[in-house]
């Protein structure tokens, strides 16, 4: 097995666990809607998870460990994924908001981090931005 196989087999894994750790966001407040299977089969696609892979994660998706990265850049964008599927419904419940913040600190976020992080998304994500932002983000070249 070549090196690059190797790396491509771990990522994968990562991949797994992470889809996992989404799927049970999705499922946490009940039946997973269709607006959350749409999202969920967009990120099967986009993290390479193949239709068995899919149908094993959907039937028990805490079979599959989370993995943690030194990227905050990869770990921001793993948080992004999950805002996404959990804002697919446009609310955050406190049961939603508690396992975000221990996803938080499984991919590497400290306690107090994960805590400014996540408050800030949900201002983000719910439409509270600052003028501010708005500006900003407006302004920010791509």
């Amino acid at each position: 097995m070549a090196f690059l196989d190797l790396f491509e087999s771990g990522e994968h894994l990562r991949n797994l666990g992470h889809f996992a750790s989404i799927v049970n966001l999705a499922a946490i407040d009940g039946d997973i809607n269709e607006k959350e299977e749409i999202l969920l089969k967009r990120f099967a696609r986009k993290l390479d998870i193949n239709e068995d892979e899919y149908q094993k994660i959907m039937k028990n998706p805490k079979a599959y460990p989370l993995s943690s990265y030194s990227s905050v850049e990869r770990r921001l964008e793993r948080l992004h994924d999950l805002f996404k599927i959990i804002f697919a419904d446009s609310s955050i419940d406190a049961e939603e908001e508690e396992l975000v913040k221990r996803y938080a600190i499984g991919l590497g976020f400290s306690s107090q981090a994960s805590q400014a992080i996540i408050r800030r998304s949900i201002q983000i994500f719910s439409g509270q931005l600052s003028f501010e932002d708005y500006r900003y983000l407006l302004e920010k070249e791509d």
